[in-house]
């Protein structure tokens, strides 16, 4: 894990002045229904983590489709890695978008490829050399518990399984932003410290981190502020006053 962690923190970008993720104002209603989110206002620094926690249907998913490019603002301003992304054109996005890892609640695997050809997928798409991948890729799914099914795929896998092939995934590329939408919510606590001490370990060589989470305990064991979102608005809570609050 050690090899591994040298190569991400190898390639994490540090000198980025601007915030990583920035919103102004922004808000999202799809079609013509209320806002769910409205206002929203919030700066991701390079190099911070984050919980994002509030009740289910509070918008934390559709949050995290707006930070990754997956939905347009209804309004607002959004910019990632101080770009403004409503002026940036349709070549531009794609290189942005390999700057971001996301770890999805459904997993998106793809059925027809191994657990070794679904975390090796991002690096075949940036194009790394051949000779390199199969040694990330096994490193780094020994790391999640799954070097019993490396040539497995998804249908035989179990949920907790698939999910850990989808961090896996998510993290291959040693992205320079990280987003997890209930990255522990199928599998046992034991992987899930080891999940989040993978996390953990990629913030602190430069990665900024953002997971969604249900899991109250969670969020207090590792203290990381929050980002609290309750009736279509959201509140940043520091860490000094979630320990206050404890």
């Amino acid at each position: 894990m050690f090899t591994l962690l040298k190569r991400f923190s190898a390639s994490v970008r540090m000198n980025d002045r601007e915030p990583v993720v920035r919103f102004e104002n922004v808000g999202m209603r799809y079609g013509q229904g209320p806002e769910i989110l409205r206002d929203i206002r919030f700066d991701l620094e390079p190099g911070s983590f984050h919980f994002l926690t509030g009740l289910s249907g509070a918008g934390k998913s559709t949050l995290l489709k707006l930070i990754y490019l997956a939905h347009r603002p209804s309004r607002g301003l959004i910019r990632l890695f101080g770009r403004d992304v409503a002026t940036m054109s349709k070549d531009e996005l794609p290189n942005l978008r390999r700057r971001i890892g996301v770890v999805f609640q459904n997993f998106r695997l793809l059925d027809h490829l191994s657990a070794i050809d679904n975390v090796a997928l991002p690096l075949r798409i940036a194009g790394t050399r051949k000779s390199k991948i199969r040694e990330q890729v096994v490193e780094l799914l020994h790391w999640v518990g799954l070097e019993h099914q490396l040539n497995a795929r998804p249908p035989v896998l179990s949920g907790g399984e698939q999910q850990r092939v989808a961090v896996a995934r998510a993290v291959i590329n040693r992205p320079s932003l990280l987003i997890a939408d209930e990255p522990t919510g199928s599998i046992d606590d034991r992987i899930a410290m080891r999940i989040m001490h993978l996390f953990e370990e990629l913030n602190k060589v430069g990665t900024t981190v953002v997971i969604a989470t249900h899991n109250e305990p969670l969020v207090e064991r590792f203290g990381h502020p929050r980002l609290h979102l309750a009736d279509g608005a959201l509140e940043v809570i520091s860490e000094v006053a979630q320990r206050r609050l404890a």
